[in-house]
């Protein structure tokens, strides 16, 4: 693996390689990782967001709904849709929208 990249999920430390050409995502369900929650895999659902606190990455073709370019300078990205071109500290987090949905509460109406 001399010519893989190292990529490092800062929150928990774990460390896994990652082919040149391969996408981040990729490698985590290669290795059995599960970083970040998996959608549709092509960059659209925003399902694997992460955040690359440093290295050096391409991007592929991502939604400018879950990633606008604002997000996109900040490191935001999508691990489906990114590349390493170097070892890379990243950071993944839970989608914001798996919080509300725990706490969702039924109304029964009466009569």
């Amino acid at each position: 693996m001399s010519s893989a990249f190292e990529i490092t999920e800062q929150c928990s430390g774990t460390q896994f390689y990652c082919e040149p050409g391969q996408s981040v995502l990729k490698a985590m369900e290669q290795q059995g990782l599960k970083c970040v929650p998996v959608g549709c895999r092509g960059g659209g659902c925003g399902f694997c967001k992460i955040t690359v606190l440093s290295g050096d990455y391409e991007c592929g073709k991502m939604s400018k709904v879950h990633v606008p370019p604002e997000s996109r300078e900040c490191g935001e990205v999508l691990a489906c849709r990114i590349y390493p071109l170097s070892n890379l500290t990243i950071e993944c987090r839970p989608r914001e929208s798996e919080e509300p949905a725990k706490q969702q509460t039924t109304t029964k109406s009466m009569r």
